[in-house]
């Protein structure tokens, strides 16, 4: 029996080659058990948990927080319970590329006690032409005592890099008091973006975790300390905007869920024709439906907006149109029409905007909508959408309202045939019965795929969500 287990980095879904790695829960010396989550990857579609399927001790982690790494590659090391833990090595072990990928948990004979490995979902080697690759190495023995590369003989030995931390002879009183921050994906990314060392902010949250608004909190008294030192005044004491502060410009990696956003677009652009159009909707009883349906015994605990009532109208219009709930498959020479609605509603995340998907939202009833596209908007929020809830998408909604946005031209969603934005409801004044009188106005937008939709088919979807917009209550026969 192999005393030692190499984690690689698993496939875990829809073909992905590579994943950035986020944030790890164990170091080398920690003891872990089958199926405990041990790091926090980044893919092109979501942040995904991976649990360990061995159960030993962690003998070495070959790879650091912010790394890209591809498909198949080793990760850590797990030295299973009596094997002795080798020496740090100075390098990942290389994956095999050309031979025969190993084969996955499932098919290896079942091992008995705490040497059982679990099955991981697409857990094997990718097969890949590129060559091997050589992971950054965090160099920390497994009780977490520094370690240095020996120099030319004669020659101080060198320090050597931990995620950002150098370490070297005297850096033992650092790595004490750095331990490790807890702070989940979503927020790690923001203290990223605004520059803010997670090991200075004081944690509000549950266990000691650090919050979002504890990020912005530690941001704000930075910036306020900063502008209070460096803003001049003009003459009679008026304040002047402060200069920019540090590098005149700022570049981003375009990877992960950025890379996998822009790269659809532009296929969407560029492949299907769009045709937008828009129209202006009084959604005065939509509104006045949704304080309703809040005070309802029923929806107590859910979340009811106008967004809602939308996806319930645009539900309906795919149902009663089914031509716009299609996709035009062009290498088949086909137009697929689906008899199911998986309504996808366009989400702007930490990292990005995803696109999840409600599964056969034509089957739900209002009130299961609700907790579906309540669970969608949390789990997108908090950076835990999996990919497989972002597939099969059949027609999408993107909320622009929520910016204090009237409207736009969005960009269909790959593998549909539409998307309608939705704006922000706002007072007008408008003729009912001939008087002009203030309602609540919307403007909603739709935008297909001008090859198979044609004008005729997307203005009578647009019509038909307006309608039901217009009076929902009756569409719904809601008492």
């Amino acid at each position: 029996m192999t005393e030692i287990k190499t984690f690689l980095l698993p496939d875990v879904g829809e073909g992905l080659t590579e994943a950035e790695i986020l944030a790890w829960h164990v170091k080398p010396g920690d003891e872990v058990a089958v199926n405990q989550t041990i790091v926090e990857i980044e893919t092109a579609k979501a942040a995904v948990e991976l649990p360990c399927p061995f159960a030993g001790t962690v003998a070495e982690v070959f790879v650091s927080e912010g790394d890209t790494v591809e498909v198949g590659r080793p990760i850590l090391s797990i030295a299973l319970p009596g094997a002795t833990i080798p020496a740090p090595t100075s390098a990942a072990p290389e994956a095999a590329v050309d031979a025969t990928p190993a084969a996955p948990p499932a098919e290896q004979p079942a091992q008995k006690g705490a040497e059982r490995e679990a099955v991981l979902v697409g857990y094997g080697v990718k097969q890949t032409s590129a060559p091997a690759r050589r992971a950054r190495v965090p160099h920390v023995t497994p009780h977490g005592a520094p370690h240095t590369e020996a120099g030319p003989p004669g020659e101080a030995a060198r320090p050597v890099r931990y995620g950002s931390l150098e370490v070297g002879r005297h850096t033992e009183e650092v790595l004490s008091r750095r331990s490790p921050v807890l702070a989940k994906p979503p927020v790690r990314k923001l203290a990223k973006d605004l520059d803010v060392d997670l090991a200075t902010v004081d944690a509000t949250g549950e266990d000691g975790s650090i919050t979002r608004a504890d990020v912005e909190r530690a941001a704000r008294l930075t910036v306020a300390g900063a502008a209070a030192a460096t803003t001049p005044s003009l003459p009679g004491g008026r304040a002047v905007a402060p200069a920019w502060t540090g590098a005149r410009e700022e570049r981003t990696p375009v990877k992960g869920v950025l890379k996998m956003m822009s790269e659809a677009m532009v296929s969407s652009a560029f492949t299907a024709p769009h045709v937008t159009e828009w129209v202006e909707v009084d959604v005065t009883r939509t509104i006045e439906l949704v304080e309703r349906l809040k005070a309802r015994p029923e929806f107590e605990g859910v979340k009811v907006s106008p967004l809602l009532l939308v996806a319930a109208g645009v539900v309906r219009a795919a149902r009663r149109h089914a031509g716009i709930n299609s996709v035009f498959d062009a290498d088949a020479g086909q137009v697929v029409v689906k008899h199911y609605v998986n309504l996808g509603i366009a989400a702007a995340t930490p990292r990005g905007l995803v696109v999840p998907n409600i599964k056969d939202a034509d089957r739900l009833d209002l009130l299961q909508l609700a907790r579906a596209l309540q669970d969608l908007v949390d789990t997108a929020k908090a950076g835990r959408t999996q990919p497989a809830d972002m597939v099969g998408g059949t027609i999408t909604i993107t909320n622009v309202g929520v910016f204090g946005v009237d409207g736009g031209t969005p960009i269909i969603n790959p593998g549909e045939s539409a998307i309608l934005a939705m704006g922000r409801a706002v007072l007008k004044p408008w003729v009912v019965d001939g008087a002009v009188v203030p309602r609540h106005v919307m403007q909603l937008t739709l935008s297909f795929d001008h090859r198979h939709v044609d004008g005729a088919l997307g203005s009578q979807v647009l019509a038909d969500v307006a309608r039901f917009l217009e009076d929902p209550a009756v569409e719904l026969a809601l008492g």
